[in-house]
């Protein structure tokens, strides 16, 4: 069959998150033709029977059942209420026909958890809120999962992180499918930033998940966060836990949920933020002090992680302090206060 991709359905859960799911119809779900927009017919589905109760106690229903699967050129799982339930089987099986069928698939959060289920994530990489990225990996070995990105766009299915981020990937549909003229128009109605791109940054600081003082990939990351200006490797990393490259490799992606390439180059890119945020260092300085060469080697790389220059980044966050409290360098006292 012939799939409409302007007929999006919006598959919505028992004790899912309310405002999860009502990220994608905020997008599909108003009429914007007006202003410029496309015109969309949303189909919610429900994916469980009867009403549904979502947070706060709200309760909803969604006018449609699964068949309506069967119409939709985008299918959009907007959310999951628990990464460790499996989802019902019904489901799945109607997400991988509508698949074949060529629609186009979109997990947002929680929701990659009901594409890894059914299979759809396999071989592939997917985007995941940091917090849930380690349960996902470890839930689906043969998933990617990139924790430092907003989202993922693999053809036909479409991931993204939490919240925020679900935004931005629809956002990125509409671009996708109707150009940006279209994503800008929406975009604008809803006050939000008309193009953040997939690889910028979630901008959280990324724990890591309790390692025990005495493990090796424990003290690993320790000794890696404390010499960030070095310019070590991941060989480097590896040898000092006395492991193969490929055996570290694996063990500290089942650990965090991104390869240790990823998350050193991260735990640079975030050490450079502060600096940006806390002193007047020159870039080329900042650059040395968290392990490049030299700015024109740290400057691509953090325009790629955090979606803007280094300079850009500086003049947008960089913290708003007295005069006599703005210490020059990481090194002088933080607190200056004249009294």
């Amino acid at each position: 069959m012939t799939r409409d991709k302007a007929t999006i359905a919006v598959v919505m859960f028992d004790r899912a998150s309310m405002f999860e799911m009502s990220v994608p119809v905020s997008v599909f779900g108003v009429d914007r033709t007006s202003f410029g927009a496309p015109r969309f017919t949303l189909l919610p589905v429900a994916a469980d029977q009867g009403v549904l109760a979502t947070t706060g106690g709200i309760r909803l229903h969604a006018p449609n059942g699964l068949e309506a699967l069967e119409k939709a050129g985008i299918v959009i799982i907007p959310s999951w209420r628990d990464a460790k339930e499996r989802p019902p089987d019904p489901l799945l099986r109607a997400l991988r026909e509508a698949h074949q069928d060529s629609a186009l698939i979109v997990g947002l959060c929680m929701g990659a958890f009901v594409l890894a289920a059914a299979g759809l994530l396999d071989g592939r990489r997917a985007a995941m809120h940091w917090y849930y990225a380690p349960s996902l990996a470890a839930m689906y070995p043969n998933v990617t999962v990139d924790s430092t990105v907003l989202y993922e766009d693999d053809g036909d299915i479409v991931t993204s992180a939490g919240t925020a981020a679900g935004l931005d990937a629809c956002l990125h549909v509409v671009r996708r499918l109707w150009g940006a003229e279209a994503a800008t128009a929406i975009a604008r109605l809803m006050i939000v930033p008309p193009q953040r791109t997939g690889e910028q940054a979630q901008y959280l600081e990324q724990p890591i998940p309790g390692v025990p003082a005495n493990d090796a990939l424990g003290k690993v990351m320790a000794y890696a966060l404390e010499h960030l200006d070095e310019a070590f490797d991941v060989e480097t990393l590896a040898d000092r836990a006395h492991l193969s490259r490929r055996t570290f490799d694996r063990k500290f992606r089942a650990l965090t949920g991104i390869s240790p390439l990823q998350w050193l180059l991260h735990q640079r890119i975030l050490r450079a933020q502060r600096l940006l945020e806390s002193t007047e260092l020159p870039v080329d300085v900042i650059a040395r002090q968290v392990g490049f060469a030299a700015a024109v080697s740290l400057r691509p790389a953090f325009r790629r992680i955090v979606g803007m220059s280094a300079q850009d980044y500086r003049t947008t966050f960089r913290a708003r302090r007295s005069p006599h409290s703005c210490p020059r360098s990481v090194d002088e006292p933080p607190a200056c206060r004249s009294e």
